[in-house]
Order: C-alpha cells, then sequence, then structure tokens
C-alpha cells in the first residue's frame, strides 16, 4: 500500500516555507499589525512574517488562476455570443477542528480583496448549515455534531448551486459560538460577489452514498479550487485543549453561552473535559471523515509547532 509520502510524492509539487515565500515575488503587503489582530483566531500566534511568507504567495496564485478563468470565460462568451450571469469563483478551505481554518479564511477573504481584478469577496462557513440543536437532539446527534450526518446537506447543496448558478441574491444561514445553535432570525445575504470562500470540516467531502452506491451532489462538486489546512492529530489535539481553556475564560464565561457551565471548571477538569470531547468526537470525525479529503485539495497547508506553516503542497 502506498503511504502518505508516496501519494504526496505523486500527486504534489511540494515548497518548503523559505522556496514557498520566494513565489510571493512583488505583491505587497496590505495588513497591518492591528489589522492581523482582527483576523487572528483565539489561541494562534500568527505573524505578519505568516502572512508575507505564505499567504501573500497564495495570494499571488490565486489572482492568477482566477485570471485565467476570467479570460476563458470572455472568451467562451464571445464564441457562444451571449452574456452568463457573473459567477463567483468558489473557494473552499477545509480541515480538522481548531487547525485554524476561519484565520486562514479571513486572512485570504481580505488578501484576495486587494486585487483590483476581484474587489467583493464574500465568506461563509457551513457552521451555519447544522442541523438547529432540537433537530440534532430529535435525531439523536448531538454527540456527533460536525459529523456529515449532522448538516443539512439539501440546504448546503441548493445554496451552493445557487451560487454557483450566479443568481442575484443568496441567503446563507448563520451559526452561533454563544448558543451553539443555528440563528433563527438572520441570515448572511450573498450577492454575486467576485470570490466565494466556503469554510468548514466537510468542504472536501463528497457525496458518495455507500449504502446504495450512488453519488450525491456535493459541495466539492461546485468549487473551483480546494485547501486543506494540516497538522498532527497530536498538535490539533492540544490545540483544541487549549483553545477550551481560552474559551472557559471567555466566551463561555458568558451567562448565555451553552458551555456557561465550563465557566466554572478548575485548569486540571477544563483539561480531563476537553481531552474527552476530542477523543470521543473530534478525533474520530477527524479520522473517518476529514482527513481522508486531504488528497483531493488542490493545495495542502502544513502547519507545525505555534500554528506556524512549514510546507506547501500544490497540486500538480
Amino acid at each position: 500500500m502506498a503511504s502518505d509520502n508516496q501519494i504526496h510524492n505523486a500527486l504534489y509539487l511540494a515548497f518548503q516555507r523559505s522556496q514557498w515565500a520566494e513565489l510571493r515575488e512583488s505583491v505587497p503587503l496590505t495588513l497591518n499589525e492591528s489589522e492581523l489582530t482582527t483576523l487572528r483566531g483565539i489561541n494562534e500566534k500568527l505573524s505578519l512574517d505568516e502572512v508575507t511568507d505564505i499567504y501573500l504567495p497564495l495570494s499571488r496564485l490565486l489572482n492568477l488562476i482566477i485570471g485565467a478563468k476570467q479570460k476563458r470565460g470572455l472568451v467562451l462568451n464571445e464564441f457562444l455570443s451571449h452574456k452568463p450571469p457573473k459567477r463567483p469563483y468558489i473557494i473552499s478551505i477545509a480541515g480538522s477542528v481548531a487547525v485554524g481554518k476561519s484565520t486562514t479564511a479571513r486572512i485570504l477573504q481580505s488578501l484576495l480583496s486587494q486585487w483590483s481584478e476581484h474587489p467583493k469577496v464574500d465568506l461563509v462557513t457551513t457552521d451555519g448549515f447544522l442541523y438547529p440543536l432540537a433537530e440534532l437532539k430529535r435525531r439523536g446527534l448531538l454527540q456527533r455534531k460536525g459529523f456529515p450526518e449532522s448538516y443539512d446537506m439539501k440546504m448546503l447543496v441548493e445554496f451552493i448551486s445557487k451560487i454557483k448558478a450566479g443568481d442575484t441574491n443568496v441567503q446563507a444561514p448563520i451559526y452561533s459560538h454563544i448558543s451553539y445553535n443555528r440563528v433563527s432570525d438572520k441570515t448572511q445575504s450573498i450577492q454575486q460577489p467576485d470570490i466565494l470562500i466556503i469554510e468548514g470540516l466537510n468542504v472536501l467531502q463528497n457525496g458518495q452514498d455507500a449504502a446504495v452506491g450512488i453519488q450525491q451532489p456535493f459541495v466539492s462538486d461546485f468549487v473551483d479550487f480546494s485547501i486543506y489546512v494540516d497538522a498532527q492529530e497530536s498538535l490539533l489535539k492540544k490545540w483544541y485543549i487549549d483553545r477550551f481553556l481560552q474559551f472557559r475564560g471567555g466566551a463561555f464565561s458568558d451567562e448565555k453561552s451553552y458551555f456557561h457551565h465550563y465557566s466554572k471548571l478548575n485548569d486540571q477538569e477544563a483539561t480531563s473535559i476537553a481531552a474527552n470531547i476530542w477523543d470521543s468526537i473530534n478525533g474520530p470525525n477527524l479520522k473517518l471523515n476529514i482527513e481522508p479529503t486531504r488528497d483531493r485539495a488542490h493545495l495542502i497547508l502544513q502547519k507545525g509547532e505555534d500554528h506556524l506553516m512549514s510546507q506547501v503542497l500544490l497540486r500538480k
């Protein structure tokens, strides 16, 4: 059986951090330290050096790819003698809980919006497409939250297909990490952006129904460029526990928080509970459903200690 390294060597070009950083060329850094602070996730030590070395070359690559697709579209439109509706370029960002997907998505949104060719960049997370808490409880899925069956896939696929078709106003559900639930009275309006970034655990999964052996439409069918943020599980578990401890003194202290009862835990209790959540939910979901999708990505960002990128893999 082929090893992960053999698969990566066959499918991807591998760049060490310094090699990747050289591909930035003359792309300017448009973020300052205060702006980076608003984009940085909790418990992450993301620096402007990380943005310069990793994200600016990625921004340049995506701009070149999107520009090539736009030119191809113009040629096709001229050939067909018609102008189709504006269709956003769709980028997906996948990876484990606690790996830093949201931070990656926010930084890319900020950097890509600086290019004059595609100034309107929207960001949607798939958290909003989780079934509401009441429905998860009814289905007995509360302890499977984040697993494929906990998402309203029909709703998610309908959303992404409308975006891809160029609909002028598509509503995305919003998720609250305070209530641990979908917000019932508010949505995010997506109005034909130049680029849509969709971030979530499940955006590289496909629609294969193993029970009946048929292929169902899925998010990955509508994506133009996919990114997987990767790290060793030992690091992911550590980062999850560290984040849980941060939340205990932050978001969990809000009396409206679904997890308010965790705010009273001491360090040992909180660490034990976070480790158990990882071992019983997030770890198994990573192994069964998330990590197996990694080699479908067009680009893999590999993280080492302190959330720092160590290597970039670009599909050949």
